[in-house]
């Protein structure tokens, strides 16, 4: 946790503000019961009614001067806590989005969105605390003792027994609550995954009548959560009655014995009264406290695991890039590519000679694996030429992909573009190459305009509606009521899937890469659709180099390079009728979905 105070730095003036307003209310807080003695001492006993209304109105000029300073140290601490609140989200969601698919793997969507809403929440919660009661509390606690000593030495053993008593009863709670606090933030990262899960997955539980089997998974997660806070609450809650206790019995024998001192005449009434009040603010300085141990062990879990995410380092990182570095580019290819990487250069579709992809002898094992999911793979992806990718069921098509824009680095070998290794290029100046269109359809909420717009924010109109009419989406479009202005809910939901696939394909082609890939993209389309698509592409994208992952043979028998892969290999490549010729598992696969007359 006090690596996350360090965020605090550049609120270093208004924090010393905050301690300076505290502390002016503290002393103004212990100088209230030396009046209040004093107007009982001097003027009730003597009947001086002016002496009252003197020291009175300098009461009240006190009160409302501690009142000042209270407002403005609770707003400045509330402002401050929001701001680090701010600037702690802020570097939370830059690192995540920083992450490979591995960090998302290993830590879990789920537990990311609580770690960046609900943990930040707790800190910030407990700044705001920390920046009023951890200041204040010490200084009353100070304060309290040393003016009931100056108040009344002979008595101030309340204070000696009261402090190690209150203390040892703090400990035992805070002890015991901090392992439950733990547990609680997993299994609120647990309760959060099932909600996700099922929200996400709403129409599948519904067409397999599933509702009342994750109505039972989610009351498990929710009672096991609600058991574990019942149960630290429980615990919490002895500590405010076992104050109150130790309090009451506090000012009972300050009241008993301070009576005996009175009637001896070792002891004034006013000072009984003042004694007693600096005894309760004492008390109230460790109730302060006591309720920061409420947040503390909750605060402090999540510390750790903001702090988790914080540290963890993504695999994959542009400090040992080639561009990054200040010695000159090995090859001249790699001094052209910068070029058009770093943005200098434009493309146009005519152009031939950029966005050349080669996989040499490219293996690739997903951690905790038993078998590679890619191995010795090797081939060329040639500019103004559609290579073409294709395979059974977790064959490894998409991990292959997923390789080019760098999401993934290779076990062994190397994926070069423009002859460059992969791994040598910064990741934006890579992937402002390349045009992905994802195996699952993802739209953002927004218009369809906005979310064409996604990977070139300056497109124009004309630019939207060309990129639309090769997708084949500008017919759909023009029949929605706002046509490009309309409306995308979350996730897509108000379009089928056929045109959610249509309107990525339309983004990736709104930015005119040197490179497309389309994974598994036109897999909701019909095949008219499907073959004007292809027809399209093929006329407008001529310069570019064109990857289509697919499990349709219709799909890919015009591609100029069919790759086939049987379970991470490479078992044959070639045209279409090549591969008929020497590939028995691209037969397969063809005698599976066409006919004998449609082969030939």
């Amino acid at each position: 946790m006090r690596k996350l105070f360090s965020y605090l730095r550049p609120y270093r003036v208004s924090i010393v503000f905050i301690v300076l307003f505290i502390f002016l209310q503290s002393m103004l807080n212990l100088y209230l019961p030396q009046l209040m003695a004093h107007i009982v001492d001097k003027g009730v006993e003597t009947g001086n009614i002016a002496y009252i209304w003197r020291v009175g109105g300098l009461m009240l000029i006190a009160s409302i001067a501690a009142v000042l300073f209270s407002v403005s140290a609770g707003f400045l601490s509330s402002r401050t806590a929001a701001r680090f609140g701010k600037v702690l989200r802020g570097d939370v969601f830059a690192h995540v989005e920083d992450f490979t698919l591995r960090e998302f793997d290993q830590i879990g969507t789920a537990s990311l969105i609580t770690r960046a809403t609900n943990d930040i929440t707790q800190v910030q919660q407990l700044v705001t605390m920390m920046l009023r009661m951890m200041i204040m509390a010490p200084l009353n606690f100070v304060g309290g003792v040393i003016m009931a000593v100056y108040t009344d030495a002979q008595l101030s053993w309340v204070i000696v027994v009261l402090i190690p008593l209150v203390a040892l009863t703090i400990w035992m709670v805070f002890s015991k609550a901090t392992v439950l606090f733990k547990a609680m933030q997993q299994k609120i990262d647990v309760l959060n995954r099932v909600l996700r899960e099922n929200l996400t997955g709403v129409r599948v539980i519904r067409s397999f009548n599933r509702t009342a089997h994750e109505q039972h998974r989610f009351d498990k997660a929710n009672f096991d959560l609600t058991d574990t806070a019942t149960q630290a609450q429980k615990i919490m809650a002895v500590l405010m009655p076992t104050l109150m206790l130790i309090m009451n019995v506090s000012t009972l024998a300050i009241i008993w014995f301070g009576g005996i001192r009175i009637n001896n005449e070792q002891m004034q009434i006013g000072s009984l009264i003042a004694f007693t009040q600096y005894v309760l603010q004492l008390l109230f300085s460790i109730m302060m406290v006591s309720v920061m141990f409420f947040m503390i062990p909750r605060a402090s879990a999540a510390a750790a695991r903001i702090h988790e995410v914080l540290e963890t380092v993504p695999a994959i990182r542009d400090e040992n890039s080639a561009l990054g570095r200040t010695a000159a580019p090995a090859t001249a290819d790699f001094a052209a590519a910068a070029v058009f990487a770093t943005g200098s250069g434009k493309r146009d579709d005519t152009d031939r000679g950029f966005g050349r992809v080669e996989f040499r002898s490219v293996s690739f094992s997903y951690p905790g694996a038993e078998q590679p999911a890619l191995d010795s793979i090797t081939f060329t992806a040639e500019p103004g030429r559609v290579t073409a990718v294709i395979g059974g069921t977790g064959s490894g098509k998409s991990t292959l992909v997923n390789l080019i824009p760098r999401f993934y680095d290779v076990t062994s070998g190397a994926v070069l573009v423009d002859g460059v290794d992969v791994r040598n290029y910064p990741q934006v100046a890579l992937r402002s190459k390349i045009g992905l269109v994802p195996q699952k359809a993802v739209l953002f909420t927004g218009s369809i305009a906005d979310n064409l717009r996604y990977g070139k924010e300056d497109a124009s109109h004309e630019e939207i509606q060309r990129a639309a009419d090769i997708a084949q989406a500008s017919e759909f479009i023009a029949a929605m009521q706002d046509g490009y202005d309309s409306f995308i809910d979350q996730g897509g939901t108000n379009v089928s899937g056929g045109q959610k696939q249509r309107l990525c394909i339309a983004r990736a082609l709104v930015r005119r890469p040197e490179i497309y890939i389309f994974d598994e993209s036109f897999s909701a389309l019909d095949f008219k659709t499907d073959a004007k698509l292809r027809a399209a592409l093929k006329a407008n994208v001529a310069g570019a180099t064109v990857i289509i992952v697919a499990q349709r043979v219709s799909t890919v028998m015009d591609a100029d390079l069919i790759v086939v892969l049987d379970q991470g290999q490479v078992a044959g490549a070639g045209t279409h009728r090549q591969l008929l010729r020497s590939c028995q598992v691209y037969r397969e696969i063809v005698a599976s979905q066409l006919s004998e007359e449609e082969i030939g």
